[in-house]
């Protein structure tokens, strides 16, 4: 027959049943407590994900955009070199590719092509070389000024009447004109050399005009 367990022995059992429990209550309290820590990072990680991919999403978009206004700004720089160069750039193609060893600012280099075209485009004064072909264009304009001042004297003369004394005054005011005159051929040159006819060209031209016209003037009395 089965011997009775003592109370002391029964005691014991649920102290020990009470213990394991309590283990166990503790082991599963620390799993879900690591279960729920382990879900928790696992969504942070995936949300972070989630929001690389997003801002991978606007970086590419804007990327696209920015390679698209660069490859339109270069194409139009391009086409204004072209237009620039005249019929020498009718030979060149399309814009170079970009060089793969440049890592600046595209919208900053562009920056820099569009202000050297800028400067490039704006006409500067004709340079003292052309001082000669400047004083030429006085002297023809005097020249040319003194014929048709002759030619109205002489018809003033041909005609007689009220033109033989209006003529000459009109032929002098023409004379003195001259001067003047040699302006326009002198415009048509800085025109051709894309520049303009600023102060010094412009003396230059009037200069030459006086004295052919105070030559013509003498030689003529």
């Amino acid at each position: 027959m089965n011997r009775p367990v003592t109370s002391e022995t029964y005691a014991a059992q649920v102290r020990r049943l009470a213990e394991l429990s309590a283990r166990v209550h503790a082991q599963r309290a620390e799993a879900r407590t690591w279960y729920e820590r382990q879900c928790a990072a696992a969504d942070r990680a995936v949300a972070e994900a989630e929001e690389q991919v997003r801002q991978a999403e606007r970086d590419l978009a804007a990327a696209r955009e920015l390679q698209e206004r660069v490859d339109a700004e270069a194409a139009h720089l391009w086409q204004r070199l072209r237009d620039r160069l005249g019929a020498g750039g009718r030979r060149l193609r399309g814009p170079p590719q970009p060089a793969a060893d440049v890592d600046a600012d595209p919208v900053v280099l562009l920056g820099r092509v569009k202000e050297l075209l800028d400067r490039a485009g704006q006409p500067g004064e004709l340079p003292g070389s052309a001082n000669p072909l400047l004083a030429l264009c006085g002297v023809a304009g005097a020249v040319l000024a003194y014929a048709l001042g002759a030619g109205a004297r002489a018809a003033g003369v041909g005609y007689g009447g009220d033109l033989a004394v209006g003529m000459p005054v009109l032929a002098f005011m023409v004379t003195l004109l001259g001067p003047l005159v040699g302006l326009v051929p002198a415009k048509v040159l800085a025109d051709r050399r894309h520049a303009v006819l600023g102060p010094r060209p412009i003396i230059v031209v009037l200069a030459a005009g006086l004295v052919t016209t105070a030559l013509l003037l003498a030689l003529g009395r």
